[in-house]
C-alpha cells in the first residue's frame, strides 16, 4: 500500500506546501501499525527511519523535515537554514525555502500558517496544554507579520464526541479567556472538550481571519488515523509545511 496523506485546500501561493500523514503505507508492526513517523513511542527505529524515507518520497519533500521534541509546552523554534538536531520545542517558524516544518500528532491539533505571500511559515502543536498556556500566540508573535495577512490550516485532532476532560481543563481555558461553551458537560461529571473550536476562537482574537480545516477526528477513524486516546500505545502522524524556491 503506497503512502497516503491529506493535502490541504487554501488559499495560499501554489509554492507553498503542505500535507498530513496518514496511518498507512509503512512498514511498522502492530501496534504502530503502519506508517508510524515517532522514534519517540517505542516502535523499531529502522521501521521509524524508513517510514520517514517512505514520507519523503511519496511527498517530493526538498529536505528532512525538522523533528521537534515536542513536551506539550510553548517554546518556538526558529529556523533559517540548517537545524539542531531534534529542537525541543512545540512551534517552528521559517522564512527559507526548502525548510520542511514538521509537527507531530496522535490526537493533540496541528496548525499549519502561511502568510499571504508565502514568505513566513509555522507550524505549531496545540494539545490542550499548550494551546491553553498560549502556543499559538507566541507562535504568531514569533512570526512577526500582521495577523490580517496570515491563512490558518488546522489538521485532524480529537473531536468534541471523544475528547472527555476534567473540570480542571475547562477552568485553565476559562481562566485564559476561553468561552465556556466549547465545553458540553457529560454524564460522567466531565467534560467534552472541543479543541478546533477553541483554536477557531483564538486565531480570531489574534485577528486570523482565513481559517480551513478541522473537520477531522482522529479517535474515530481507526483505518487512516492513530489517536493516544483511543489506543494508548499507538503511532504519529505529521502536519509538514515547506515552501519551493
Amino acid at each position: 500500500m503506497s503512502v497516503s496523506f491529506l493535502e490541504p485546500q487554501w488559499a495560499v501561493p501554489s509554492a507553498v506546501r503542505a500535507a498530513f500523514s496518514l496511518r498507512s503505507g509503512g512498514t511498522s508492526a502492530a501496534p504502530w501499525n503502519s506508517l508510524n513517523l515517532g522514534a519517540h513511542v517505542g516502535d523499531d527505529p529502522l521501521a521509524v527511519r524508513d517510514n520517514r524515507a517512505r514520507l519523503r518520497h511519496a511527498l517530493r519533500l526538498p529536505a528532512e523535515p525538522v523533528w521537534l521534541d515536542q513536551v506539550h509546552g510553548t517554546d518556538v523554534c526558529v529556523v533559517e537554514g540548517e537545524a539542531l538536531l531534534t529542537p525541543r520545542a512545540d512551534a517552528i517558524v521559517t522564512r527559507a525555502a526548502n525548510v520542511v516544518l514538521a509537527i507531530m500528532v496522535a490526537d493533540c491539533l496541528p496548525i499549519l500558517l502561511t502568510t499571504d505571500d508565502g514568505s513566513v511559515l509555522a507550524a505549531a502543536h496545540a494539545g490542550w496544554r499548550g494551546l491553553a498556556a498560549g502556543v499559538l500566540e507566541k507562535t504568531i508573535v514569533a512570526m512577526q507579520t500582521p495577523s490580517a495577512r496570515l491563512h490558518a490550516w488546522l489538521g485532524p485532532c480529537i473531536g468534541l464526541e471523544h475528547f472527555e476532560v476534567g473540570a480542571e481543563v475547562r477552568a485553565a481555558f476559562v481562566a485564559a479567556g476561553d468561552e465556556a461553551k466549547n465545553f458540553r458537560p457529560n454524564s460522567q461529571g466531565k467534560f467534552q472538550c472541543d479543541l478546533v473550536a477553541i483554536a477557531r476562537e483564538r486565531l480570531a482574537r489574534l485577528g486570523v481571519a482565513s481559517v480551513t480545516g478541522g473537520q477531522w477526528c482522529t479517535a474515530a477513524d481507526p483505518v487512516r488515523f492513530y489517536s493516544h486516546r483511543r489506543d494508548q500505545r499507538t503511532g504519529r502522524m505529521a502536519a509538514l509545511l515547506w515552501r519551493e524556491g
